[in-house]
């Protein structure tokens, strides 16, 4: 099998020869593993090329100060392209920045509506499109990535708190918050299908660790239906493109939601929140999965024999067809034993082989 064929057969439960893997890390644990892998070379199975959402451009930062009541942001802050400010957080957890909502203090819907949404780089569909044909020149499988599609994008914007206000009030910024933010993935997402890719990965996390981010009603009248128009957009160019969704933490309510708008893959499953033993005996008919590898649990706190263990116990639920995508369900942060990292390559490498 070409590593696409190989990618394709897992995610559709045709069956694989090899399982890939996939897993991020902070700065710090990056360098140790590099420093590991010079000294202990390793094979890697190989994953999918990766094509990014259409570039942005935006105002320059200084134009949101406005946005931001005239507090300039703190040292080393950035603006992107949607003009939310990220200011930096600590180094153990330096993906998380202190988030600065440029429409905190908006009151009105002619405020939304002469905001400047993103502008999409006039070469970027292009870019994507060559990327993608050179990828699947070499057999490789692309996932192309979208990041925060609705949900999390909107509240960047506007603030949690205020967001969910807006929702249970029925306020009309709300509904045009949302239709904006949506309007402008569908445009991501059609550019992705439009450039061939075979998968596309996004989703909003909407889950906490033992519960549901927000009532499954609130759920279904406000954020259902945008997916749903988000992936219908995207199957409406490539019928057969693979939706993998994105959402941390407990969603067990959610997930038939998220099956009626068009999901084919769920990540992480986070095992911490959710058995994926469960969730694979009621949905693994419909549904594949990427991630149930805890970076709360087992990554940082097992054993390599541990770690091997639970890799080899997540693809047997899955079985011979495929379905499973294992990897991390996080970032791998400075607390993870490089040794464990390699636990859990080794053991993809070695699963088909027992």
């Amino acid at each position: 099998m070409t590593n696409r064929e190989n990618y394709l057969g897992i995610a559709r439960r045709q069956g694989y020869e090899y399982m890939p893997v996939h897993f991020s890390m902070c700065p710090s644990l990056q360098k140790r593993f590099a420093q590991y892998l010079e000294e202990h070379p390793m094979f890697i199975p190989e994953g999918p090329g990766m094509v990014g959402a259409l570039p942005m451009q935006c105002a320059a930062p200084e134009d949101f100060s406005i946005y931001y009541r005239g507090k300039p942001l703190a040292p080393g802050g950035t603006v992107d392209g949607w003009g939310v400010g990220h200011e930096p957080g600590s180094a153990a957890a330096f993906h998380m920045t202190h988030m600065r909502n440029p429409m905190e203090h908006f009151d009105s819907e002619e405020q939304i509506l002469s905001y400047p949404f993103p502008v999409f780089r006039a070469d970027g569909a292009e870019e994507q499109r060559v990327r993608t044909e050179a990828f699947h020149a070499a057999g490789k499988a692309v996932q192309g990535n979208l990041g925060c599609s609705i949900w999390e994008q909107a509240w960047y914007l506007r603030g949690m708190e205020n967001l969910f206000c807006d929702m249970m009030t029925e306020d009309p910024m709300a509904e045009l918050l949302l239709d904006r933010v949506t309007d402008v993935a569908v445009a991501q997402m059609e550019s992705l299908a439009r450039a061939g890719v075979d998968s596309v990965y996004f989703g909003d996390d909407i889950g906490m660790q033992h519960t549901l981010m927000m009532s499954e009603s609130l759920y279904c009248t406000w954020l259902q239906p945008r997916l749903k128009r988000l992936i219908d957009a995207a199957r409406a160019i490539k019928p057969d493109i693979i939706i993998i969704y994105h959402s941390c933490g407990y969603i067990k309510e959610l997930i038939p939601h998220l099956v009626d708008a068009g999901i084919d893959v769920l990540n992480p499953v986070q095992p911490e929140s959710m058995e994926f033993r469960e969730i694979h005996s009621i949905w693994g008919e419909r549904l594949s999965f990427h991630g149930t590898i805890g970076t709360q649990s087992v990554m940082p706190h097992g054993t390599p024999a541990e770690v091997r263990q639970k890799v080899f116990e997540n693809l047997d639920i899955a079985g011979k067809r495929g379905g499973l995508f294992v990897a991390p369900t996080h970032l791998l942060e400075p607390d993870v034993p490089v040794e464990n990292i390699v636990a859990y390559i080794e053991a993809c490498a070695e699963y088909q082989n027992r």
